[in-house]
């Protein structure tokens, strides 16, 4: 009997071993699955937490959520109408930024020959077109550093839509001219690029497709600077300190004005430029004002042609429906190729058209605010973008023209969700849309779409809990004028 006993000792101890194995086993996957827990609960609600966060919160607190949420890329948005009017007055006034130019504006206009009652009042030059003046006309200009306090005030104001009686002519006919020479700087615009980036990275945004006309920028004498020096200007921009600390990758499109004379050479031009820049420049783009019959989506249709049996594979994003009218503008600039449309406000007139965007790839790009404040769209409400999202148009959101409307991107997505009753899956879609069919190379944007998922998951995990109002409470927000004015965002 004993030496039975001693014979079991050893499978005894084996047992033992193997329990404590076990235990330990089971300890380590119960560990597991309580870290797992929280990220496999949240992606099963994070739907049903943000439609409860609709219904209870406040407006201030919803704009702070959507201001907090990561955001994907704004694919449709002008070089310099991009920029604040605030940062254009700080930056033109700035030694460090103009490095000795000098800007001038027409603050105070006078009865000078030469028609100069047609030059819009805040007219912005530099400081060699100033010097070309006759003596009356240079009475007219101030310094931008000499500007008085109201004078300032009404030059910043100058440069948005920030009364209700402004809209299409004020934006198309003075804001241009009003940032004039400053947009034409190369330093200076440069210095308004990295402060954009900064700005739209603050709420969470990762990639920007910028229009660019020419990049066409004159050194401090007035003189054109050669448009390959002013691609490397952009390039060495973009690789400096400041703009990689943002975080935010920018490529731009080569852009051409329809309804210029010359329209057709400017499009070959973008084209070659493309074609020697693909890192920086990644598609090309038409814009202007549709309802100028020069600019008509046909009139280029063979110069598009010509283009493909060059160049291969750049893709277009062209505007096309930013009218209030009925019409074919869709079709016809798909006609011309595009990959893209930009706006399409005018689409639900043509139900042909309508029908062939349906779950296919040709991806609306809509910007809420700017169809509103240029009144192609009478109200946000009636705005054709739920329809579109709707019935499987792949759409997403941008800010166009942000400076002149003196907003940012978590103004379009609250004009959405408060307007349109969004659910968190349509905010992603519409994220993933705008990098999904973004011309950023291959590999950069699965490298954006990696990162925008990642970032979801951690903001879902940050707000699936009880205490998101808390935890909102530490949010930093940068409110914008239009937040203020038009959504009523004063907290």
């Amino acid at each position: 009997m004993l030496f039975w006993l001693r014979q079991q000792r050893p499978m005894t101890r084996f047992k033992s071993a193997c329990f404590t194995l076990y235990r330990r086993q089971l300890a380590w996957l119960c560990l597991l699955v309580v870290g797992l827990l929280p990220r496999i609960l949240s992606a099963r609600t994070f739907s049903q937490q943000f439609e409860r966060i609709k219904q209870v919160a406040p407006r201030e607190q919803l704009y702070r959520l959507l201001y907090a949420m990561p955001k994907g890329g704004d694919i449709h948005q002008h070089f310099n109408l991009a920029n604040l009017a605030e940062s254009w007055f700080l930056l033109a006034t700035d030694p460090k930024v103009t490095r000795n130019n000098v800007f001038y504006t027409r603050a105070r206009p006078r009865d000078c020959p030469n028609l100069t009652a047609l030059t819009p009042r805040f007219t912005t030059i530099q400081k060699s077109a100033y010097d070309a003046l006759p003596p009356c006309q240079k009475d007219e200009y101030v310094a931008l550093s000499a500007l008085t306090a109201e004078e300032r005030a009404l030059f910043i104001s100058g440069l948005k839509l920030d009364r209700d009686e402004e809209g299409r002519q004020e934006f198309f006919d003075a804001i241009g001219a009003r940032i004039g020479d400053m947009g034409r700087d190369p330093n200076l615009a440069g210095a308004a690029l990295v402060d954009n980036m900064r700005r739209f990275a603050a709420e969470g945004l990762r990639y920007m497709e910028v229009f660019v006309v020419g990049p066409r920028f004159i050194d401090i004498y007035g003189q054109p600077v050669p448009i390959e020096r002013g691609v490397q200007i952009l390039r060495e921009r973009l690789v400096s300190p400041d703009a990689v600390a943002t975080g935010l990758t920018v490529r731009f499109l080569a852009t051409v004005v329809r309804h210029h004379p010359d329209a057709e050479i400017e499009i070959e031009r973008a084209y070659d430029l493309v074609s020697k820049h693909r890192d920086l420049f990644v598609g090309v783009n038409l814009a202007g004002r549709e309802e100028d019959g020069r600019g008509h989506a046909l009139r280029f249709i063979d110069v598009f042609r010509r283009m493909r049996t060059r160049y291969s594979a750049i893709p277009l994003s062209l505007h096309a429906g930013e009218s209030e009218a009925p019409g074919t503008q869709v079709r016809d600039t798909l006609l011309l190729g595009a990959n893209r449309i930009g706006h399409g406000a005018n689409l639900l007139s043509d139900t042909g058209t309508l029908l062939l965007m349906r779950g296919n790839r040709y991806l609306i790009e809509t910007s809420l605010l700017s169809n509103q404040l240029l009144k192609y769209v009478p109200d946000i409400k009636v705005h054709p973008f739920p329809e579109f999202l709707r019935i499987g148009i792949p759409i997403c959101l941008n800010t166009d023209d942000r400076g002149a409307w003196d907003s940012n991107m978590t103004d379009e997505f609250f004009a959405a969700v408060t307007n349109f009753n969004l659910s968190w899956e349509e905010i992603v879609t519409i994220g993933r849309n705008s990098l999904n069919h973004s011309f950023a190379e291959p590999p950069v944007r699965e490298r954006l779409l990696k990162e925008y998922d990642a970032a979801l998951k951690r903001f879902e995990l940050q707000f699936i809990g009880d205490d998101w109002s808390e935890k909102l409470r530490h949010v930093s927000v940068i409110k914008s004028g239009y937040a203020r004015r038009k959504l009523g965002i004063t907290d």
